[in-house]
Parts: structure tokens; sequence; C-alpha cells
């Protein structure tokens, strides 16, 4: 059993896979929080992150025959969501000046969007690392499981995100987030 991953929670990721459709069932219920959580990260309203855990559903029931390891499961499900939200902005193009927020008066506060911006501004692989790291909590070890690298190049990969966006932010002027 690898970190902390229920048995229980494998025997139905395990019959999802062989495609037992009432533990498929279980298993999003299982990882819906999660799930939606990560979306509205990404995607900052309900409506958004409902429509992506909707999405999310139907690709994962249609390839979750792929997945090899069953323990697995729930970086496999987190992944789909991070790649289906990163296409969604992509394809919105919602970006909006901190200027134009501020004279309609939607946003007092810069640093959060900041953030997200220097974020924007790493590559999708960094994104992604900063992402679980830091907004689900995982543990640099499991990152190394689930890219199948060691875990000191998770620290580098890591690192050298973390020195993008000091870099992004003190050209901001705003060294003190991360």
């Amino acid at each position: 059993m690898k970190w902390g991953v229920d048995v229980e929670d494998l025997e139905i990721a395990s019959k999802a896979i062989q495609g037992e459709e009432q533990s498929f069932i279980q298993l999003m219920q299982l990882h819906k929080k999660v799930l939606y959580r990560t979306a509205f990260a990404f995607l900052k309203n309900e409506h958004d992150a409902i429509e992506a855990f909707q999405e999310v559903t139907f690709r994962a029931y249609l390839k979750i025959h792929t997945v090899k390891e069953p323990q697995y499961m729930k970086t496999w499900l987190i992944r789909i969501m991070m790649n289906y939200c990163q296409d969604h902005l992509k394809k919105k193009k919602r970006y909006i000046s901190n200027e134009l927020l501020q004279e309609m008066g939607f946003y007092t506060d810069n640093t959060n969007l900041e953030m997200e911006e220097a974020i924007a501004s790493l590559s999708r692989a960094e994104q992604q690392l900063i992402f679980l790291k830091y907004f689900q909590d995982t543990k640099i070890k499991e990152i190394a499981e689930i890219e199948n690298i060691p875990e000191g190049t998770v620290k580098s990969r890591l690192h050298k995100a973390l020195k993008s966006l000091r870099n992004f932010l003190t050209e901001k002027g705003d060294v003190d987030h991360v």
C-alpha cells in the first residue's frame, strides 16, 4: 500500500479498471472533492468547475481501462482534470488586466492576481509540479513515483520553478510572496 491508499479504495479502483460501472461511480464519488477543488483552483468559478468535473468523469470513463496501477487512480484523475482545465483556459483566453478589474471595482488585492500571473508564466510541466506540491500537498516522493523520476530531479525542477516565480515577482516588485 502506497502513501496511505486505503485497501478498499484500491479494490474499488481495480474493479472500475475492469469495467465494473458501479465501482466507477463509487470511484468518482470518492475523488469528487479533490477533483472539484482542482477544477475550481484553475477555473475560478463554480459553474466551470462543475462542468469540468462532468467532462472529466466522461473522459475517465472512456479511458479507465488504460490505468495500469490502481494506487495511482487519484493522481490519474487529477492529471486529467488539470489537462482539461488548462485546455479550457487556453480556449477561453480570459485574461483581464489588473487595471480593468480595478476600474470595474471587482478586485482590490493584487496579490492573488499577480501570483496567478506568475504561475501562468511557467511551463505547463512546472505549473503541474507547483500545483501538485503546493495546492494538492503531494509529497516529493509521491511526485517522483508519479512522474517515474528520481526525487532529486523533482526537487531540482521544483527549485527551478520557484526561482522562476521569484524572478517574475521581483520584476513586478512583489518578491515577498514566494
